[in-house]
């Protein structure tokens, strides 16, 4: 399986929208959505802290890693 992006779950807990975090981090909506939803190849680690800054989170709040075995 991999790794999971969990933007989701911070951005419920934090009761933010997908177009104010969007707006905040500085990247499109289009980039977002393939990010939010596992479809990016890799992500920039100034991006990374971008999002953790404006979800006042860690990159482990953000990402997990399930291994096939998990499911």
């Amino acid at each position: 399986m991999g790794i999971i992006i969990n933007i989701d779950v911070m951005l419920a807990k934090r009761k933010m929208s997908v177009t104010e975090l969007s707006e905040r981090v500085g990247i499109t909506m289009a980039n977002l959505s393939i990010l939010k939803n596992g479809k990016a190849k890799a992500v920039r680690f100034s991006t990374l802290e971008a999002i953790c800054k404006a979800l006042d989170c860690q990159p482990g709040d953000i990402l997990e890693y399930k291994s096939d075995e998990d499911q």
